[in-house]
């Protein structure tokens, strides 16, 4: 799966983009209430993560990156240098990652995915989160996929915006749910119905 929008590139994420895709997320625990985790990963530890969504299937991890003239253009540039997406290839910086996870591990819970999106700071206001919710939700319509459910911490209002521009509905609230930095967050459940 390779989508372009002007110049940013979505695509699955590989092995490759292990180490960027921790950083990307260290970044989140480190800075800001968005995730629950409370210590930095080595990519070593964000391995499994990375492995448990496939290329294929209802759990996917896709990438935003820079599309650059290689990445455009994969004939360009000298024989033998690894395309992108290859390991040992240079790699664009990330603007950001969005992923279909298992909702819960019990069996019956297998039509639901939890969905989430994080877009570098640099990103921010260039419709990285859209391009990779369109990207993710193209490739969810095939799955046997019935909901799509999506933890916010408040406050955050760009990603209510997001998410209710895909069509998620609010569906409840956990108060004060999750303690980070000295204080307590209530995180708002979105749900889209999907298939």
């Amino acid at each position: 799966m390779l989508r372009e929008h002007g110049e940013v590139q979505v695509r699955a994420g590989t092995e490759a983009d292990l180490t960027a895709l921790t950083d990307l997320y260290n970044h989140y625990i480190r800075e800001t209430c968005i995730t629950f985790d409370t210590e930095p990963f080595t990519p070593e530890q964000r391995r499994p993560w990375l492995l448990s969504h496939p290329q294929d299937g209802p759990h996917r991890l896709l990438v935003a990156q820079e599309a650059t003239d290689r990445t455009k253009d994969p004939h360009n540039g000298p024989a033998g240098t690894p395309h992108p997406g290859v390991a040992g290839a240079p790699h664009p910086a990330l603007l950001g990652y969005a992923t279909s996870s298992a909702f819960r591990p019990k069996a019956a819970y297998a039509p639901s995915v939890e969905v989430t999106v994080y877009c570098a700071p640099q990103a921010a206001g260039r419709g990285v989160g859209t391009l990779l919710y369109q990207g993710l939700f193209e490739a969810l319509a095939g799955e046997d996929v019935h909901r799509a459910y999506a933890g916010i911490t408040q406050p955050n209002e760009a990603s209510a915006r997001l998410h209710t521009r895909f069509g998620f509905r609010h569906i409840g609230t956990y108060t004060e749910v999750g303690r980070k930095f000295g204080r307590y967050w209530d995180v708002a459940w979105y749900q889209k119905d999907l298939g």
